[in-house]
């Protein structure tokens, strides 16, 4: 049986920011983000706080995704406040197209998520767009659960979760 791959985590750089706005360009993810300068704004944005860890998914040197955990505790008025305390919400891209449908997605979460249960998170959220099948199924794959459909200041989500008592 092939070994699963194994992924690097790296803090995401002033010299990442035009391959993540390539990646923010690309129409598999801009039909998600929306606007690429508008996203690389927030990616900076989010370079400079506490409560998000942006980061650069390597695959064997290469970067292929973009991934964020974030604590919606430290943010005034988060709208997933209601989640257990240390609850960390996770976002991820894959940037590269030709990485798609091979499993990678749900790979680099799973793999993330053990990490981070690790370091102590109790419970791990992410909130895919509800028509972005693709993601839904990855997150699915990576042991996340649907638990609730939401609309808030950033969209309508589906609130997916994975508690670490189910490891």
């Amino acid at each position: 049986m092939p070994r699963e791959p194994r992924y690097d985590f790296r803090a995401v750089e002033e010299a990442d920011l035009p391959l993540l706005g390539t990646w923010l360009r690309q129409p598999h993810v801009a039909e998600w983000w929306g606007d690429p300068d508008k996203g690389i704004a927030e990616i900076r944005q989010a370079m400079e706080e506490v409560s998000v860890e942006p980061l650069i998914v390597e695959l064997n040197g290469r970067p292929v995704a973009y991934l964020q955990s974030y604590d919606p505790h430290m943010e005034d008025d988060h709208p997933y406040q209601d989640q257990p305390f240390g609850t960390l919400g996770i976002d991820i891209s894959i940037g590269e197209a030709d990485l798609l449908g091979k499993g990678h997605g749900s790979a680099i979460i799973a793999q993330f998520a053990e990490q981070l249960f690790e370091e102590g998170a109790p419970r791990l959220i992410i909130d895919p767009e509800p028509t972005n099948a693709r993601a839904i199924r990855a997150y699915e794959k990576a042991g996340f659960k649907a638990f609730d459909t939401r609309t808030t200041i950033y969209g309508t989500a589906l609130m997916m979760a994975r508690d670490a008592e189910e490891e």
